[in-house]
């Protein structure tokens, strides 16, 4: 079989479950947005201001990591900023190919130019709603769920629980947590997941990345995630038997068993230090082990990546062929919040036709 190259995996259907708005956005849209609402910025140029960007984020630090995101969230204030960065990740995702995305953000932070929680919530579905449009029109199809994220060391989670299902019908397809995860553990939020739960929600939390296996038991067995967002930390709970066998312990076990999904991020994982490099990702052990795991991108900007880019790699480190990258992609859509119907239908006639005539080639 013919190498896999860049190009092909671009036009290969992708699905993606972890990707955060405010982390995605084009570096030419800041320098503009910024002048716009007074901010001041590392630099002005687009191009070394993406870089300032990707080098801030590789700290081997998820605290430094997340302080990159002052200078997103601050242009991210108005209506019309809103809608413009959504609109455009629409557009950039679906020309990267990827046919489902879930993109996540948190409405309590864009509230400091006098925008309700409503209205953000709003302005970002209607620029969703904008960038499927404009890439249908340039011949790439595209289906955006969003997930509302409260910030598991503030104190508003049952607030945007109920804000998420008031907009259920609209375009928000769940909720998560997201946030240093160490001094902050979920179950600081129990009762706005107990909610969720009672209003049949689907929602998923940050766990398993910077704090490691306790947050991962809270995540699941305190507050009933129905996804890990990373989870890569699952991993310290496998050892190595007397046979050289992986041996999972209980909490593994249980995560396999239960088909849990992984939201695994590769390259983002490595900058924060969750992971010592692409090579040495826990993702092959899982992979191999049979995880529910899928690929993700977690901030595209910090990350300088896109989904293609992070197959690429995996291609790369591993040696997956499209055999692999299928199983990914279905993995995804299998565990996406939107209905099972609609989860069928992407699988069944987009994804599986798209790899078969992949594989045949």
């Amino acid at each position: 079989m013919a190498a896999i190259t860049y190009e092909d995996i671009v036009k290969a259907p992708k699905a993606l479950l972890h990707d955060h708005l405010d982390g995605g956005l084009r570096p030419a849209t800041i320098v503009e947005l910024a002048r716009e609402v007074g901010h001041d910025l590392p630099t002005t140029d687009p191009e070394e201001l993406g870089r300032w960007f990707v080098a801030a984020a590789d700290s081997g630090s998820l605290e430094r990591y997340l302080e990159t995101f002052a200078h997103t969230v601050a242009v991210m204030q108005t209506e019309a900023g809103l809608r413009r960065v959504a609109a455009e990740c629409a557009i950039d995702l679906a020309a990267d190919g990827v046919v489902y995305a879930e993109v996540r953000f948190a409405p309590e932070q864009h509230l400091e130019r006098d925008l309700t929680l409503d209205q953000v919530v709003e302005a970002v579905l209607a620029g969703f709603a904008e960038g499927t449009a404009q890439a249908a029109r340039s011949g790439h199809r595209i289906r955006i769920g969003t997930l509302l994220t409260a910030m598991r060391h503030a104190a508003r989670s049952q607030e945007i629980a109920e804000l998420a299902v008031r907009h259920r019908d609209s375009g928000v397809v769940g909720f998560d947590i997201a946030g240093a995860e160490a001094g902050f553990p979920p179950t600081r939020h129990l009762d706005a997941f107990e909610y969720l739960q009672r209003e049949n929600f689907h929602f998923t939390i940050h766990a398993g990345e910077a704090f490691g296996l306790p947050s991962i038991w809270q995540a699941i067995q305190w507050c009933g995630a129905d996804r890990l967002g990373h989870g890569v930390r699952i991993v310290d709970d496998i050892t190595g038997g007397a046979d050289g066998r992986p041996v999972l312990g209980r909490l593994a076990a249980y995560v396999r068993d239960k088909r849990i999904p992984l939201e695994l991020c590769p390259s983002s994982n490595v900058q924060t230090g969750a992971a010592p490099s692409i090579a040495e990702h826990p993702i092959g052990l899982l992979r191999d082990l049979r995880f529910r795991v899928t690929v993700n991108t977690d901030n595209r900007l910090m990350s300088g990546t896109s989904m293609s880019r992070e197959m690429a790699l995996l291609v790369e480190a591993f040696g997956y062929g499209w055999a692999e990258l299928r199983w990914f992609t279905i993995n995804a859509m299998k565990s996406a919040f939107i209905p099972f119907d609609e989860r069928l239908a992407l699988i069944d006639e987009v994804i599986k036709p798209a790899y078969a005539e992949l594989m045949a080639g």
